[in-house]
């Protein structure tokens, strides 16, 4: 009887880490240079640096990767993370749409689950809007 190799993670079919700080890096430098994300470049610091380095924490293990982003913020989630900010529905579509662009640019070689990834947190960022 041949055993079935378990399925991998959508962390593991991303391409890991690896393309996750890619994506990371690729999002927040057009957000920083593209006027299309003005807005959204204006809610954050002037210093990218903290960010680009936890955001890959966090989709490593919200994609079933290494937990170490949520060990080391323990109760914390996006939702949480973001409430202190007044993000309207136009500058929730602009993350979506830089993020829709940072995935795309990035490519990764599973394109269904890049898709998929696109579309959640696009979900998610729009469900943040408060205005």
């Amino acid at each position: 009887m041949a055993t079935q190799a378990p399925a991998k993670s959508p962390y593991d079919r991303l391409g890991g880490i690896d393309t996750l700080r890619r994506i990371t890096d690729r999002f927040y430098d057009l957000m920083d240079a593209d006027p299309a994300y003005a807005e959204l470049r204006a809610m954050h610091a002037p210093d990218l640096a903290p960010m680009r380095e936890s955001l890959p924490g966090f989709l490593s293990g919200w994609s079933g990767g290494p937990r170490d982003w949520f060990e080391a913020h323990p109760g914390k989630c996006m939702m949480s993370m973001h409430k202190p900010f007044p993000i309207t529905r136009e500058t929730a579509t602009q993350w979506a749409d830089c993020m829709s662009r940072a995935i795309a640019d990035v490519s990764p070689e599973d394109s269904e689950i890049a898709a998929g990834l696109s579309e959640v947190l696009g979900q998610m960022a729009k469900g943040m809007a408060r205005t």
